[in-house]
This record gives structure tokens, sequence and C-alpha cells, in this order.
């Protein structure tokens, strides 16, 4: 399995390492309870290095990523950040990412980490615009805090300028504790939060800079474990999980990405037949009424006695809520908030409501 540049530094924390994407990551230092809680109440310190990063320059940059992006690249300006999906010919979601403006002719994308040999060969098959693409993503280290205190922890690391300057899905380009770095705030915790790219060199320095600064606010490193707790509670999907190949964006709800008009990108055609024809599945969002667990795979049922309508794609229990919740992809085109419905865990059938946006 592939190592962060951090996994020398994760070891003396007692980390308990886990596979994920084929990289060998800490799942938890502590508890995932605890490490939750720690990003809701005060700071969590993340190593999300094994994220993948595409640099894109050359004057034909903007075509490509504008032909690759469901989301309209051309609305970013330099500085900001665009969350999108790259969609096949038949409208399945290839990836979901992160599109960093630096310039017209320079961008960077963050795609998921067991996506990366994947993507890198979706954007080169489709580079017929003479764009340089660079799979930077073994030289960069990706370290983020997030949680109440993460803005005034960060802040006494970044003397030239107030990072609560930086808004929401904006980025800039300066030094955190001396080392250069790209203060991105885009967040996936609920929380306020930042990440920060640095070169790979300089990541255990960053993490060493910014790690008793964590501590003295009585927050904690965080692993993979925490880091799917609250992107759940939070209301975001997981690639693998709730999307992947043979689902398109208007059945995982994303359909506010995907920006056709006046423009072309591929998938389009196949995701316009798709919306013109109807949907015939849909994701929901549920709450367990009891203290079961439902997980990835489960059956969904609307009514005892009746056939499946779909399946959990994941859930896990919210240390925030205190009870279970989760995303299932359903058939049915009946169901809305607040109705309940039965999930099949290990033989008997529990009861859940939905819920509609996120859980927090």
């Amino acid at each position: 399995m592939k190592r962060t540049p951090l996994y020398q530094v994760h070891k003396p924390l007692n980390a308990k390492f886990t596979e994920f994407g084929g990289w060998e990551m800490p799942l938890q230092y502590s508890s995932i309870v605890k490490e939750h809680l720690a990003v809701r109440t005060t700071v969590g310190l993340f190593d999300l290095s094994h994220m993948g990063e595409f640099e894109i320059h050359g004057q034909g940059a903007n075509e490509l990523v504008q032909k690759l992006s469901t989301n309209d690249v051309g609305r970013l300006t330099d500085g900001r950040v665009l969350y999108t999906l790259f969609c096949n010919e038949t409208g399945g979601i290839v990836d979901d990412l992160l599109i960093y403006r630096h310039a017209d002719n320079h961008y960077m994308l963050v795609v998921n980490a067991a996506n990366i040999e994947k993507d890198l060969a979706w954007v080169e098959t489709h580079n017929n615009t003479g764009a340089d693409v660079k799979d930077v993503s073994e030289n960069t280290a990706l370290i983020a805090l997030q949680g109440p205190k993460a803005m005034d922890i960060l802040n006494l690391f970044v003397p030239t300028r107030d990072v609560s300057e930086i808004s929401f899905f904006r980025f800039a380009v300066d030094e955190v504790a001396g080392i250069p770095t790209t203060i991105s705030r885009t967040g996936y915790t609920g929380e306020i939060g930042f990440e920060l790219y640095v070169d790979a060199n300089n990541a255990e320095n960053l993490w060493n800079a910014l790690y008793p600064a964590v501590i003295k606010a009585e927050g904690q490193p965080v692993g993979l474990g925490a880091r799917d707790t609250l992107r759940l509670e939070a209301g975001l999907r997981l690639y693998g999980m709730d999307m992947n190949d043979d689902t398109n964006p208007y059945e995982v709800g994303l359909s506010k990405f995907v920006k056709s008009k006046g423009r072309q990108f591929i998938g389009k055609g196949a995701l316009l037949r798709q919306k013109k024809k109807g949907i015939a599945k849909q994701m929901i969002g549920f709450q367990m009424l009891d203290r079961a667990v439902a997980r990835a795979g489960y059956p969904v049922y609307q009514g005892q006695g009746s056939e499946p309508i779909g399946s959990v794609t994941s859930g896990a229990p919210s240390p925030s809520l205190k009870c279970s919740i989760g995303f299932a992809l359903v058939t049915s085109q009946t169901i809305s908030e607040d109705d309940e419905i039965d999930i099949e865990i290990r033989g008997k059938m529990h009861p859940a409501k939905i819920v509609t946006g996120p859980f927090i």
C-alpha cells in the first residue's frame, strides 16, 4: 500500500491504520467519536495527502477543463474553487472533484485518492486542446484544519493576512509557518475549515507546527473514521459508495452541479435525455428511529411486506445526533421528507424516517 509523507508522524500518535483506496491511512488515533466531537466543538487536524492533484497549464487549459466538467468552469475567476463532476458519455459519474483556478491558463484539479490513475487517464484521453497535464499527487501533501477554532489557530501561522478574508470556495497562495502553501476553504465537515496544500517535503514541518496549537486548543488529530461520519452529517456524498460510473448526477441529488445551458461537456447529451425521460432512481437521506445501524447494501422497503425499493449506499452512527443516519438509492418517486421506511438489518426490519438536506 502507498503511504503519505506523514506516515512516520502518525505512528507515535498511536494511529490505527486501515487500507483506503490503495493507501495505508490513519483510521483513528483515540476513537472515532472523540475525534468527531473534537471537530464539532474545537478543532481537528487531518492528513489528506492521499488525495490526487493534477496541474493543467497552457492555452488549452480552460477549454479542457470546461469539456470535462459538468459544472461551468467559465464562472470561475482567479482564486476561486468549483465543485464539479466528470461524467462519461452515458452520464455516469467518473468522479467528483474540485477545480482551482489560478489563472485562465492554470488550473489545479483535486480528485479522489482511489481514482487518481483512472481520472488521469480520462483527462489525458480527452486532451486534444494542447494543454499540459501533470500529475503532481506524489509531490503534494494536503493537511486539513477543521472546526470552530480552525480560523484562530491558522491565523497564528499566517502573519501576512487574516484568513477569515478567504471566503467559502476561495483560496490564496501564501506562507503558513513560513512554508509556501495554497490555503483553501472548501470544507467537508460542516464546520469552519481550511485545506493546506504544500510540497510533500514540507509536510512534516507544517504538521509539527500546527499540531501543538491544535492540542493546546483541546483539539485532536483525526482519522478517516471521523472524516466519514463528519461528511455524512454534513450531507455530502462519497464517491464509490453513494455514486459511481453507473449512477448519474440527477439520481444522487447533484443536479445543481450540472450546468448545460450554452456549453458543451462530455455526457451532456445523455444527461439531457435522462432528465427529459425522468429519473427512475433518487437518493434519500434517512435517520434511524431505533438503535440499529444501517450499513451499505442493506435493503430498503416502503412498507413491510413489499418488495425492496433500493438499498443503503452509506450509513453510520452520528455522534452529534446519537442515532444512525445514511443515504439510500431507491426507485420510489412517492417518498418525501418525514415519510417512514424500513431497512432490513440481518433479517429484521428497522424503522427510519426520510430527512432532506444536511443532517446537522
